[in-house]
């Protein structure tokens, strides 16, 4: 039996600043589920601007970011734009996103 990867490493080109100074570069996003994008899709926060919905799905496929806890909409807001876009192009590159099995978000 074959097997495939389903987490990837990153390193953040800047890195998120928590509160307390401490900067994080390195994490690991994973494969999206059908679930990751769709149920976002119920959030008032997508409703009422189409764009959060970036936010939100790559909040639940990052499942390490430094020694964060935890990843949640504030921490993927409060990146800087350069690591936002990189994180974008990690998630379209693992989940095959504008090429052959296109999914629906196309962040």
């Amino acid at each position: 039996m074959k097997s495939f990867a389903t987490e990837f490493e990153f390193t953040l080109p800047v890195g998120y600043r928590d509160a307390d100074g401490n900067l994080h570069r390195q994490g690991v996003m994973r494969l999206a589920t059908a679930g990751d994008e769709i149920l976002p899709l119920k959030d008032h926060r997508v409703q009422a601007n189409p764009a959060y919905l970036t936010i939100i799905v790559l909040s639940r496929v990052i499942v390490r970011l430094g020694t964060l806890d935890m990843v949640n909409t504030k921490v993927i807001e409060d990146l800087f734009s350069v690591d936002f876009s990189h994180l974008q192009a990690l998630y379209n590159r693992i989940n095959q996103v504008g090429g052959e099995g296109e999914g629906p978000s196309g962040l």
